[in-house]
């Protein structure tokens, strides 16, 4: 886990744009995240940075076609900041398609615990992301929609990969 005590005197739970600041200045300080950047494999990588009693933080290193399926973060509000590279958001519509946003480096957005939305990086080049969640993840909602029409929702532990649902 990364030094950031001396950044995190909080005695509360963060608002959204409390985590877009955190996020925003770790991004800032790369000798805090890239010693924890990881492109060996295929696979998406994430690492926690820190967890105390009101935030958790979160890197993870992307590579081609890496996707979390649809989610949500249960309880916790929270906030993405690009370090390198661009991942694509897509945000669930029930009327329509996924609204889909390509964030570049540099770029920070946050969200309330009620957002329901999809990562994926789909670039030749890598991209590192910056999240913070608060209160601390404890779990997580996959979706899917199964073959009638019908969305469900698969409630999982904050510890497991996201990956898109069958």
């Amino acid at each position: 886990m990364i030094p950031l005590a001396h950044r995190l005197a909080a005695d509360h739970d963060l608002a959204r744009n409390e985590l877009a600041e955190l996020v925003g200045a770790i991004v800032r300080d790369p000798a805090l995240w890239k010693p924890f950047v990881q492109f060996r494999t295929n696979e998406r990588h994430y690492e926690q940075l820190w967890r105390d009693d009101h935030v958790d933080i979160w890197i993870i290193s992307w590579v081609d076609g890496n996707d979390t399926g649809f989610h949500d973060h249960d309880t916790s509000s929270g906030a993405v900041a690009v370090a390198v590279g661009e991942v694509v958001e897509e945000q669930f519509m029930l009327s329509a398609a996924p609204r889909r946003i390509r964030h570049r480096a540099g770029a920070v957005f946050d969200f309330d615990a009620h957002h329901v939305h999809r990562m994926c990086q789909d670039s030749r080049a890598p991209a590192v992301t910056i999240h913070a969640y608060s209160p601390p993840l404890v779990r997580l909602g996959a979706y899917a929609v199964s073959a009638d029409g019908a969305l469900r929702r698969e409630s999982i532990s904050y510890t497991e990969e996201l990956r898109p649902v069958a």
